[in-house]
């Protein structure tokens, strides 16, 4: 519908300029939107108001001529000049009418478009170290950044869905030695395991791993591990310095190849239980990007080299530091440690880097909210090496709440004590996961409701929209229970039947459905979505209530199907877009 106006305005503006009224160099994109009152007409455009200045003319002046250049259409029933200078369309109902040929020819097309054609995107989500199984913070990361990268392949753009592997660093080391301690337990050994140690379930299964398949290989005494580690206990022990000695004395009882076999068991087992969970619940990747590759590789020390020779780096105390408060930081970074190791966020700089000279357009990151004053200075670091640091979009996502019979689940990761994803998708579902997930803003908090999601009411946001596809599935069966024939007919034949307020109703909010979809992909808020399908559940829902669809009269009840097929393609092409089924019958 937009798309009819923008079109008129498009050729009224090339003609003013042809005139000389407006400057050829002087037309910018017409605004056009939704008139928030249905007196105001269907839509608004300030087009006039815009060029006013250009054309020196009055604002109500210039819409006067817009409006006497536009072209004539069966599609608009009156345009009029409002306040200031606003135009207001008024749309007739075959623009509407015409709109359901459209749906039903298009199919699982409708509401596609290619705005970001030629431009390439890369989304990095999820990304969780491998030293647990992903829980229900992860799980909302998840439903977001895969919707998101949907919608913007949706309008056009060529999308790449990636997953960075934590492969490296401190707290794989503090997984291989948390793996290795339960197994000496599992060998009769009597260890006081570490504060700061992984303690869930998982780590258990996979020292017994270790021990089934290579019993007392392993092994050594309580008195070989702990002899001289400082202690960790709350009155006056160092946690940090205790499970630090113990990674270090790991490495050394074990040497490279045997430790090694332990940290690459423990990754290895987390990471493909990780894979399964996303697949399960719909996520796929392009590309899992292995951090330690970017080590290995060299990359982190071509970024530091890179940064250093242009006056970035500077060594205090025997470490190296990056310069970031001169690029809006609070504060310096260190980015590599006085013993020679390169940090974590140098890793990041030299993935960032990567990212960008792979040729992204844009680099969309999906962090967790307490990643927060970690953006500013990773845009710093992409400043400092000359890349341009608005190709980079940070999107942070709030960690959800569950509740289950309106108390609120407590989880710790450390712990173990958590909820995993795998452990929601198979109490509420695939379905009511991803899109309670995205029903909010992603840096809003989200209160998970347990015995929502698996209620089967319209309080239920999920069930309500699928119940609608699911109940125009059974229009059709039941025509076929009653021998009724629908043998729908082409085009737009007898849809000008369709005079009924809930059915104007119907077609105006589908007429809406490619805006959503652009709104969301462009400002990637999948929730935006997720509120026009409730909307349009709701309309058909109370459609469905108020008229029968398959009457006598075979002209209208060809309108009314035809309708109604229409509302079950855009459904499902949104829930689609969401990750969500659309099951025929609930």
């Amino acid at each position: 519908m937009k798309g009819i106006i923008q079109q008129l305005i498009s050729q009224a503006l090339t003609q003013l300029a042809a005139e000389g009224v407006i400057p050829q160099d002087a037309m910018p994109e017409p605004i056009i939107e939704r008139a928030r009152d249905a007196q105001h007409g269907d839509f608004a455009c300030n087009i006039a108001m815009m060029l006013a200045k250009a054309a020196k003319a009055k604002p109500r002046d210039l819409a006067e001529k817009l409006v006497t250049l536009l072209p004539e259409t069966p599609m608009v029933s009156r345009v009029e000049i409002a306040g200031p200078g606003f135009i207001n369309f008024y749309l007739a109902e075959d623009a509407y009418h015409s709109l359901i040929p459209t749906i039903l020819s298009q199919g699982h097309e409708f509401g596609r478009s290619n705005i970001g054609a030629g431009k390439r995107v890369q989304v990095e989500f999820v990304s969780a170290n491998p030293t647990g199984p992903l829980h229900v913070g992860h799980g909302r990361g998840a439903a977001y950044g895969a919707v998101v990268a949907d919608l913007l392949q949706a309008v056009g753009f060529d999308v790449h869905r990636e997953y960075y592997v934590n492969d490296a660093g401190r707290q794989m080391d503090i997984l291989a030695t948390s793996v290795w301690l339960r197994y000496l337990e599992l060998c009769d050994e009597e260890i006081g395991f570490p504060e700061n140690g992984y303690k869930g379930d998982y780590v258990w299964d996979i020292a017994a791993t270790l021990h089934r398949e290579h019993g007392e290989q392993y092994h050594h005494t309580t008195e070989e591990v702990f002899q001289g580690v400082p202690a960790d206990e709350p009155d006056g022990g160092d946690k940090e310095l205790h499970i630090d000695v113990l990674i270090e004395r790991a490495k050394r009882l074990l040497g490279d190849n045997r430790y090694r076999f332990v940290f690459e068991l423990g990754l290895n087992t987390i990471l493909e239980d990780i894979r399964d969970d996303l697949e399960l619940f719909g996520v796929k990747y392009d590309e899992w990007y292995s951090e330690r590759s970017i080590t290995e590789s060299g990359a982190v020390n071509k970024a530091l080299e890179r940064l250093r020779a242009a006056g970035h780096i500077y060594e205090k105390e025997g470490a190296l530091w990056f310069r970031s408060t001169e690029f809006g930081d609070e504060k310096d970074r260190v980015v590599e440690r006085d013993n020679g190791q390169t940090t974590y966020f140098a890793s990041d700089i030299a993935y960032h880097m990567d990212k960008l000279e792979r040729g992204f357009d844009r680099v969309i990151d999906v962090w967790g909210a307490d990643h927060h004053g970690y953006v500013p200075r990773v845009k710093a670091a992409l400043q400092a090496l000359g890349a341009d640091p608005s190709r980079l979009d940070v999107l942070l996502v709030q960690f959800a709440n569950l509740y289950r019979a309106g108390e609120k689940v407590q989880m710790s990761t450390r712990s173990g004590s958590f909820v995993t994803l795998r452990e929601l998708r198979k109490e509420v579902g695939a379905d009511a996961a991803r899109f309670f997930y995205v029903m909010r803003k992603c840096e809003q908090h989200l209160d998970f409701d347990l015995d929502l999601a698996k209620s089967q009411s319209s309080d239920n946001p999920v069930y309500y929209v699928q119940y609608a596809h699911a109940r125009v599935c059974s229009v059709l069966r039941q025509a076929g229970e009653k021998n009724i024939s629908l043998d729908i007919t082409a085009g737009e034949t007898n849809l000008g039947l369709l005079t009924e307020a809930h059915e104007s109703q119907v077609l105006k909010t589908l007429s809406r459905y490619p805006e959503v979809v652009e709104m969301a992909a462009m400002s990637e808020e999948p929730h935006q979505l997720t509120h026009y399908l409730r909307e349009l559940a709701n309309d058909f829902h109370t459609y469905y209530n108020a008229h029968q669809f398959l009457v006598d009269d075979e002209q209208v009840r060809d309108a009314r199907i035809k309708l109604i097929l229409a509302v079950r393609q855009t459904l499902k092409n949104g829930l689609n877009l969401l990750g969500v089924s659309a099951p025929d019958s609930m």
